[in-house]
């Protein structure tokens, strides 16, 4: 090793007096450090990324051959500018000409590995819940945006522009846009938070505080779809789902949904006969579950009945009107044939005193 750097001492004495040789011995060993560094990379680090098992690194590394031999070569050739000594007008164009390729070579590969890595994303829904079929053109084109413009700014620096003016004046564009389009920018943000926090899936049955309650469809950037009972798809925007008080039937103990059976009998009736009916009801129901086995609560002494409620679960949400309406028809089948009274309401009058006679 010390004789290696003893042969480079040499020969730039040797070179001392010709600058265009220096910068030429330079160059060339700028290129032989980066062919060195691209066999590196497409040697050693490639045989160890092909032991992952995710195929995400060896496309990455393919796209990082271009601009590493390229970085390092250009290094290479701002060293020799430096040993030609050239004017300072023109070393300065040089450097900025340098900087420019190497911000663009950079850009173009932060596009690509931006788009591989956001498809790799995308196709592990289960890992990377914000990144679905829908997110995926905005955050692609988000960030071929700010690529852009962090390019841009860069390559004004580069040719020592003064940009100071350029950024007051985007900001004014910005302030007017957000401005024009501040519904448009609540819902994208809105759509965003929602993506992100994921309050409800596709696919979940839920119900706002407005009233509206079906199967979330579609979630957009714009707006949420509910496909209610009645078949008939409403689209609400996603402003209105972020403030929204929501209830989520879909969530809490997988697969089970509680519904509610209430009656009335009449004062006299023996509870404990009551309460064995209710639960034959709601056992031998098919769209009830097994587990948690139904239940009957004693509620409450009304004022003309004893009031029951019959707690059941099932599985599918969408099943709760039938579940409820086939529970309600056979409670009062159930009740008729043991001979226990539902009540109507009933008032008694009491008459103090009869006005006279005409």
């Amino acid at each position: 090793m010390d004789g290696f750097f003893r042969l480079i001492q040499d020969w730039s004495a040797f070179l001392a007096p010709y600058p265009w040789a220096r910068a030429l011995l330079v160059v060339s060993l700028f290129l032989l450090l980066a062919w060195l560094t691209d066999r590196l990379i497409s040697g050693i680090v490639r045989r160890l990324v092909e032991r992952t098992e995710t195929s995400l690194d060896d496309r990455l590394l393919r796209l990082l051959h271009r601009p590493v031999f390229t970085t390092v070569a250009l290094m290479g050739l701002v060293m020799a500018a430096r040993e030609v000594e050239l004017a300072p007008e023109i070393l300065l164009r040089t450097m900025a000409l340098v900087k420019t390729v190497l911000i663009i070579v950079w850009v173009i590969f932060g596009l690509s590995a931006s788009r591989l890595i956001l498809r790799a994303m995308g196709s592990h829904p289960d890992r990377f819940e914000f990144v679905q079929h829908t997110t995926e053109p905005l955050l692609r084109n988000a960030f071929a945006v700010l690529l852009f413009l962090a390019g841009v700014y860069g390559i004004l620096l580069a040719w020592e522009i003064n940009v100071t003016g350029l950024v007051a004046s985007a900001g004014i564009v910005g302030l007017a846009l957000s401005f024009a389009a501040q519904d448009t920018l609540a819902n994208l943000f809105a759509g965003i938070a929602i993506l992100t926090d994921q309050p409800y899936r596709i696919g979940d049955y839920i119900i706002l505080d407005s009233g509206e309650r079906g199967q979330v469809t579609f979630i957009g950037l714009r707006s949420t779809r509910l496909l209610t009972r009645d078949d008939v798809e409403v689209s609400i925007p996603n402003s209105v789902m972020g403030s929204a008080k929501i209830v989520n039937e879909a969530k809490g103990v997988a697969n089970q949904y509680r519904i509610q059976a209430s009656v009335g009998v009449a004062y006299g009736s023996d509870i404990d006969r009551v309460m064995e009916a209710l639960l034959a009801v709601g056992t031998a129901h098919p769209l009830v579950l097994p587990s948690p086995e139904p239940r009957v609560r004693f509620r409450q002494f009304g004022e003309s009945s004893l009031d029951f409620d019959l707690l059941c679960w099932i599985a599918n949400p969408a099943d709760r009107g039938l579940a409820v309406h086939e529970l309600n028809c056979e409670i009062y089948r159930k009740l008729a044939e043991e001979k226990i009274t539902i009540p109507f309401p009933q008032r008694d009058l009491y008459i103090k005193e009869m006005p006279p006679s005409s």
